[in-house]
């Protein structure tokens, strides 16, 4: 009588495959890879230096605003004002600068003008309870009607032309100015996550607001943090895209808080809070970039990207509903 063969152990390589797939970011880098390879088969002008440069540049754009937008969402929050605040911070920097102020210190004043909205979005979400997506839905109203309004619906010209340096400019010449802002960025942020007091309680208030608070941690101050980090990341980015246009632009950052709470999504932030991975994150910023690429190469018409957000939004949704459920 022949003796059953028992299955031979998976080889080492099958192992170390099989690990691969189990870590999160693993399944949204592969989807990164297939839309790389179908968009390079359908228009070779997609590998080329000048649009890797391109897309590398508005990874900087998304992977920025989806940073400061996952610090909030890991606490249970939600930012709906990043996108405005892009067009209103653009539209102060621009405004300080023509009117005499150096490039250095318009900077400074913006940044300073991001950490009072972010008290104040924290204010009113820890001391008087308001839920956040009313508050921040404010702001987004406030703010894009403030870039209207100090305008007129113009755009403010004639900036000094080193200010472009923040765009056009190189580190060592080979990285971009907006490569190097993501990566202190990105640095910083993974150190306060990943190996700070400050990161925990951040995760401790996503997970159970009320075991933190029990706990000891100050969650209103916690709180106020994540929203001054969110605005801070907003500005930075409407300074770069002020850089990139030469001009304070009243209409710029639309949709952007659409393009930051995807990014953070996709790569894999629950909207539920307590979870997050920044490597994810700017994988994800980086599928969004690709996919505003594609279409730009592609020449599809500028309404369908509007709707090809939409599906990637809805799409990320349901994946978190879907990873939550199986918790």
């Amino acid at each position: 009588m022949e003796k059953e063969k028992c299955p031979s152990p998976p080889s080492r390589f099958t192992s170390r495959f099989l690990q691969l797939l189990m870590i999160k970011e693993m399944g949204i880098l592969i989807a990164l890879i297939a839309i790389c390879a179908f968009t390079a088969v359908i228009n070779p002008k997609f590998l080329s230096s000048f649009n890797i440069l391109i897309i590398v540049r508005q990874i900087a754009i998304f992977g920025i605003i989806a940073i400061g937008e996952t610090f909030v969402i890991i606490t249970s929050g939600i930012d709906l004002s990043p996108g405005s605040l892009v067009a209103l911070s653009g539209i102060i920097v621009a405004w300080l600068m023509v009117n005499g102020l150096g490039i250095y210190l318009s900077i400074i004043l913006v940044l300073l003008i991001a950490v009072a909205i972010g008290i104040y979005h924290g204010f009113f979400v820890s001391k008087l309870n308001v839920p956040p997506f009313v508050i921040t839905l404010g702001t987004f109203s406030i703010a894009r009607g403030l870039a209207a309004v100090i305008t007129k619906g113009w755009p403010i010209i004639n900036l000094p032309r080193n200010f472009s340096y923040l765009w056009e400019g190189y580190l060592f010449e080979i990285l971009p100015m907006p490569v190097v802002v993501l990566l202190i960025v990105i640095i910083l942020s993974i150190f306060i996550l990943n190996y700070t007091v400050l990161g925990r309680h951040i995760f401790a208030v996503g997970g159970n607001i009320e075991a933190a608070r029990l706990s000891g941690i100050n969650v209103d101050k916690i709180r106020i943090i994540v929203y001054i980090i969110s605005a801070l990341c907003a500005c930075i980015v409407g300074i770069l895209i002020t850089a990139r246009l030469s001009q304070g632009n009243p209409n710029t950052g639309q949709t952007y808080e659409l393009y930051a709470i995807a990014a953070s999504v996709i790569g894999g932030t629950s909207l539920f809070g307590g979870e997050a991975t920044l490597y994810g994150v700017l994988i994800g910023a980086t599928i969004l970039s690709v996919i505003w690429n594609a279409l730009v190469l592609l020449n599809v018409s500028a309404y369908w990207h509007q709707v090809a957000l939409g599906i990637v939004l809805i799409s990320a949704v349901v994946m978190d509903l879907l990873r939550e459920r199986k918790r």
